[in-house]
């Protein structure tokens, strides 16, 4: 029976190991931490986002530059066949009014259990406390509690991980193994990331850690509707992870970016203006403005943030409230980012994600260079590129002559 090692028990790396077990083959899946999925348990805290509906001509773009790749994935592991997957594994899904898709139970750990019991009746071994070190004479050497352990194997999936969340176990530290095996692997950079802006102590003083609701953010020909936090040190949330990759590239370009925040997107500046005519009377300026503008005490605060005083008229302060320009100064690190942008570049790897410098190592997820917004994207193509990995070292174990021991 062939052998496939699998190191990486993330979303991509158990997946692989799903679909190689269930064609045949032994497993060994190797996780360096003492628990497999910890990004995707940390994910479901905020209910496992698992795809979108969207259609999907807009789902493919949220790839960017990596779509035309990332169709591929999708191509053999849709978002369709993704739900089917979960609820083949009794977990129930839904689809919110944003479009995402949900597991009912709101959280990661049921799904992951089950899972888990699903690879252990097909006889998936898994290995925590594994740490892959590189390899010696034709095998895979792991760093375990009771020392090292060399390997030989079939073919083997790495599934790593990126660079974001380091204390979760994805670190990165792969990258140095492969780049001197002679794989050209792009820079780590931050995705899905907060971003730093200079507040004055009263907001940070009083609207830190508020959230604004329903707001449209815009930068460079790009729009987006959705929700920001507002930080000690900017901006985060789903709203500006959305628009990260942008943002993070201009800052790194100009040394800043301008982003513009459209505090009510679901009025015209004209309908806007219409409800401010109404008389303040003696409410404050922050209640007036939360009854005739809808404002929160948090978009007024925002409001303030702007030099010069909150304009009089109400055309001048809709146009205001419809356009607060802020300026991004900084991006914070990778320890503080979702996901990473850098990996393996796609031109070291072959359609069914082969390492070209080395037969029969295939890549899966965030080892790869490509990036995407939060909102299901990410964990779609993750699991879709462990299928299309595992098909890879299947296809590559039925050529003739293929299947040898790894060098």
């Amino acid at each position: 029976m062939k052998i496939i090692h699998v190191i990486g028990a993330g979303p991509a790396g158990l997946m692989a190991a799903e679909r190689l077990a269930g064609s045949g083959v032994r497993v060994i899946v190797h996780e360096a931490m003492p628990s497999v999925s910890r990004k995707l348990l940390m994910a479901g805290r905020g209910g496992l986002n698992l795809t979108h509906s969207e259609p999907i001509e807009g789902f493919l773009s949220r790839y960017g530059e990596a779509s035309p790749v990332v169709a591929r994935w999708i191509e053999r592991f849709s978002p369709t066949r993704l739900i089917g997957w979960v609820e083949g594994l009794g977990q129930a899904t839904f689809t919110g009014s944003s479009g995402r898709v949900f597991p009912k139970a709101m959280k990661a750990s049921p799904l992951l259990r089950a899972w888990l019991n699903r690879l252990a009746d097909l006889g998936v071994e898994v290995r925590t406390r594994s740490r892959w070190t590189g390899r010696r004479d034709g095998g895979w050497v792991f760093m375990t509690p009771t020392g090292e352990v060399v390997e030989q194997a079939d073919a083997v999936v790495l599934a790593l991980g990126g660079a974001s969340w380091p204390r979760l176990g994805s670190d990165g530290s792969w990258a140095q193994t492969l780049c001197e095996a002679g794989v050209e692997v792009a820079d780590f950079r931050p995705s899905n990331v907060g971003f730093d802006v200079t507040w004055s102590e009263v907001l940070v003083e009083r609207f830190a850690g508020e959230p604004l609701k329903t707001i449209a953010l815009s930068h460079g020909g790009q729009s987006v509707r959705g929700d920001l936090m507002l930080t000690r040190y900017g901006l985060e949330g789903g709203a500006v992870y959305a628009l990260s990759a942008a943002l993070r590239d201009a800052i790194a370009r100009d040394g800043s970016a301008e982003l513009v925040v459209d505090l009510r997107p679901d009025l015209s500046i004209e309908a806007l203006a219409a409800r401010l005519t109404k008389p303040r009377g003696k409410d404050s300026v922050t209640n007036w403005l939360r009854k005739a503008g809808g404002l929160s005490p948090a978009a007024v605060g925002l409001l303030r943030e702007i030099p010069g005083q909150i304009p009089e008229g109400a055309d001048k302060l809709a146009r205001r409230i419809k356009a607060v320009r802020l300026s991004l100064t900084g991006v914070q690190g990778l320890e503080r980012a979702i996901s990473s942008a850098g990996g393996v570049r796609f031109d070291q790897v072959t359609d069914n994600l082969m390492l070209k410098v080395l037969s029969g190592v295939f890549v899966a997820g965030e080892m790869l260079d490509w990036e995407a917004p939060t909102g299901g994207y990410l964990l779609q193509a993750s699991f879709a590129s462990g299928v299309v990995a595992a098909d890879g070292v299947l296809d590559w174990l039925g050529a003739p002559g293929q299947g040898a021991a790894l060098p």
